[in-house]
């Protein structure tokens, strides 16, 4: 039924949600706040590459890969239900104008849909994502 492997799943995720947690550079002189504290680490700086990665990561994969990951960030949404995956799977397909990483990277709770989505097909998430860490 799933035709995406679930750690690939959970590697988008992970990369999804450091990538989310990032914020816009701050200017040091425009009284923001950043001094080199630990919580300028969720920077967004012009040599981050954690959206080049995630989008080059998403590319790579097959055309099928990416319709089922399209369609578990629905089923997570509640957009279709988890019966009705294969419908999901083939409106990704049909309905594709933009490239797959675009589309996703610009759904703001992506990882908490794709990790809601597993759960939705029976996946324990936890134990696929540890598998990675």
């Amino acid at each position: 039924m799933l035709e995406i492997a679930p750690e690939k799943v959970a590697h988008v995720i992970i990369r999804a949600r450091e990538y989310n947690a990032k914020v816009g550079t701050m200017n040091p002189d425009d009284g923001s706040g950043s001094d080199g504290e630990p919580q300028d680490v969720l920077e967004t700086l012009p040599s981050d590459l954690t959206r080049p990665e995630l989008v080059g990561f998403i590319n790579a994969l097959n055309e099928d890969e990416q319709a089922h990951l399209v369609a578990l960030t629905w089923v997570g949404r509640g957009t279709f239900e988890p019966e009705e995956f294969d419908e999901a799977v083939e409106t990704a397909r049909q309905e594709r104008t933009n490239p797959t990483a675009s589309y996703l990277l610009g759904i703001p709770l992506l990882a908490d849909y794709l990790e809601d989505g597993l759960e939705k097909l029976g996946f324990p998430v936890e134990d696929i994502e540890s598998e990675i860490l």
